[in-house]
């Protein structure tokens, strides 16, 4: 009765008022896709074909992985320019070690495994020093950049280093049909398990949606009007919808993109439901109050950089399955399009803000932009011009609502 009172006391726009200020970035950055989605397909006729969707996500995946690692370093203050070099490395020492093993199951499973656990180890490295040595995050990772680029040269011998068929599945294959047929293109017909798999993610999504809003009443929080409530539903369904749908009509869904589901879904997981993510944003918003509540800092901010590393190594991987091979330059200047990715998707560059889809949707943008630009042949200066553009853009929408809210 409570809640219908205060809903009754206020006008739908109030509502909807409220909506909009505290959830401003993410608004604008889930319109900003659309748009730039619509211009594009606008623009050129071979946007929003399936084939090219499908390349869409393929280029996105990795981006995105990374980024969820970096939204949790970036949330608690700190700063990873070594990304691009840790995919580069880490790529790199798999496609050794596959060539070394052998390219059997076996040969990539032990590949796999020891890569991951190089990437674990770089992030303990790295922590170490921001957490233990107090030394500032921009320099470890700057020193970690020119470190792991220097490794990644050494063992490269500046030669390019191909990997076996059957890793290259992760990186350019898709999920199987389910009741029969094949992954080849033809007669339009839709990819059943891609269905399935729409299917599957609607039902979760309207399922988290109704828990979310009953919780919300049960505090007595603010809702949206019920109307209101079910309409943003059908928006969000609907653009999942025509994702998937257009997907099926090629290929699928991508491995890669499996991959980035899985990331995405656990690191969301992470920051919303678990002790760990309440204490890297309560860190990030305030280092003083979080340590004084018994937040044990360092430990923390080892952790995150751990993270950070494993998901640069599972990055890395999928880089090096998608092109096929592994060089001496690969990586570079990628560490910006992640960091670009996490902050156009919300995070916040002063900490305490920020998340994982908002991360993802980000990686999104920053791949539109790209691939919408190389299909009208603009020339690689117009397009860093651009995306440096969108970035300078994101950093100010960030700072100017944080100016309104307090």
């Amino acid at each position: 009765m409570a809640q219908q009172d205060k809903l009754n006391n206020k006008s739908v726009l109030d509502i909807i008022k409220f909506q909009l200020k505290n959830n401003i970035r993410q608004y604008t950055m889930f319109i900003a896709l659309i748009g730039i989605m619509v211009i594009f397909s606008l623009l050129n006729g071979n946007f929003f074909t399936p084939r090219n969707l499908s390349t869409l996500m393929l280029q996105t995946a990795h981006i995105a992985i990374l980024a969820c690692g970096v939204v949790l370093v970036i949330v608690a203050g700190h700063i990873d320019l070594s990304i691009g070099a840790v995919v580069g490395l880490t790529g790199a020492t798999c496609a050794i070690l596959m060539r070394n093993f052998g390219g059997g199951p076996g040969g990539i499973a032990l590949a796999v495994i020891i890569t991951l656990a190089i990437g674990a180890i770089i992030g303990l490295w790295q922590g170490y020093w921001v957490a233990y040595r107090n030394v500032p995050a921009f320099i470890v990772t700057l020193a970690g950049m020119m470190f792991f680029n220097g490794l990644l040269l050494k063992i490269t011998n500046g030669e390019t280093v191909t990997v076996p068929n059957a890793f290259k599945v992760i990186g350019q294959d898709y999920i199987p049909t389910i009741f029969g047929g094949s992954n080849s293109v033809k007669d339009m017909i839709p990819h059943n398990t891609t269905i399935i798999m729409l299917i599957a993610i609607i039902a979760i999504y309207v399922i988290m949606e109704l828990r979310k809003r009953k919780e919300r009443e049960t505090y007595e929080f603010e809702v949206l009007p019920s109307t209101l409530f079910v309409l943003k539903l059908l928006v969000v369904i609907s653009m999942i919808s025509f994702v998937f749908i257009i997907l099926s009509l090629y290929r699928g869904v991508p491995y890669s993109t499996l991959l980035l589901m899985v990331v995405g879904g656990l690191y969301t997981f992470i920051t919303t439901k678990t002790t760990f993510g309440r204490h890297v944003y309560a860190i990030g918003g305030n280092k003083e109050a979080a340590k004084l509540s018994g937040i044990d800092i360092k430990k923390r901010t080892l952790w995150i950089f751990i993270s950070s590393g494993i998901l640069g190594a599972i990055g890395g991987m999928l880089f090096t399955a998608r092109l096929a091979s592994a060089t001496a330059a690969a990586g570079q200047g990628m560490e910006l399009e992640v960091i670009a990715a996490a902050i156009i998707g919300g995070t916040s560059t002063l900490g305490g803000e920020g998340t994982i889809m908002g991360a993802i949707v980000g990686a999104l943008v920053m791949a539109t932009l790209n691939n919408g630009m190389l299909l009208m042949d603009v020339g690689t200066p117009e397009r860093l011009i651009v995306k440096g553009f969108v970035l300078l853009l994101a950093v100010w929408i960030d700072i100017s609502t944080r100016k309104k809210n307090a």
